[in-house]
């Protein structure tokens, strides 16, 4: 089984470097990227900060901050929802 997760990584890592060569990376891209990152970690550490939700911390790691950047304001939502369901 392990094989099988390896060469579906291995594969995707593959096809997405040849996406990325293929599109010709930009600055503009990489820094809309880095900007989009900064703010989402900085967003999750003011709510914890604010304790805008009372009782709820959302740790700062590459998942939760990986889910805003790619969701925004519902990925605050469904991480915020997971911890109120699970914990």
């Amino acid at each position: 089984m392990k094989t099988i997760w390896l060469s579906v990584f291995i594969v995707s890592s593959v096809l997405l470097a040849v996406v990325l060569l293929r599109n010709k990376l930009t600055w503009g891209m990489l820094r809309g990227f880095a900007l989009h990152l900064v703010l989402a970690a900085g967003l999750l550490y003011v709510l914890n900060y604010s304790e805008a939700v009372p009782g709820m911390y959302i740790p700062l790691n590459p998942v939760t901050i990986g889910t805003v950047l790619t969701l925004g304001v519902p990925g605050i939502a469904l991480i915020v929802g997971l911890q109120w369901v699970v914990v």
